[in-house]
């Protein structure tokens, strides 16, 4: 059998010209055994109506495997000539032939060089793009922390200005001055605060001992 790949007649039949010379090859040889099987098999029924014949089925056999052996020698090398013609002849497509489907290379033609250039590009690129979707990726999260900060910006806003009318509702409108009141009013209230659980506490001593 050939060992040329023949890709381009693969491409132009859908098979490879290899494969549909071993299949000849084998539908034939099947096809070879098959009759010699049935010589066999007339040879015994003929020989078995004859009387006094002294040949043994064992012996038919032998001398019909000689002869198939014999055949099949003879068929591999004629076989082996009309593998050479067909796969030269028939199955072969010329060098000089294009088919319709690579046209377009024959309108634009290109080097090795430049096949290796241009994948040496998409190369690049392909690197450029993972790079740039990393990027980006990096950039949403950043933008999802942004988010979180200005949420929590806007909560302070808000309390600032909650702070600021409290202020102005109480009469002061300076900052400083309204946060050193406010610092003095939770003194006040820490104070009471703990006034309360000391009386509390006593309140507690006096039922227990009561």
């Amino acid at each position: 059998m050939s060992v040329n790949p023949m890709a381009y007649e693969a491409q132009f039949f859908g098979f490879t010209p290899q494969t549909c010379m071993l299949r000849i090859y084998i539908t034939f040889q099947d096809y070879l055994f098959e009759v010699m099987l049935v010589v066999e098999g007339v040879i015994l029924k003929k020989l078995g109506a004859l009387p006094g014949c002294k040949i043994s089925p064992s012996q038919i056999r032998r001398s019909t495997e000689k002869f198939l052996l014999f055949m099949k020698e003879h068929f591999d090398k004629l076989f082996g000539k009309m593998e050479e013609v067909l796969l030269q002849l028939v199955l072969n497509i010329p060098d000089n032939v294009l088919l319709p489907e690579d046209k377009v290379h024959e309108q634009y033609p290109y080097s090795q060089e430049q096949f290796q250039a241009l994948q040496d590009e998409i190369q690049e690129l392909q690197q450029q793009y993972r790079a740039e979707a990393s990027a980006g990726q990096a950039l949403r999260a950043e933008l999802e922390e942004q988010k979180v900060v200005q949420a929590e910006l806007e909560k302070i806003l808000q309390w600032y200005d909650g702070l600021e009318n409290i202020c102005r509702e109480d009469g002061t409108s300076n900052f400083k001055e309204s946060f050193t009141f406010l610092t003095h009013n939770c003194k006040k209230l820490q104070s009471v605060l703990k006034d309360v659980e000391e009386k509390s506490k006593r309140i507690k001593k006096c039922k227990q001992l009561s």
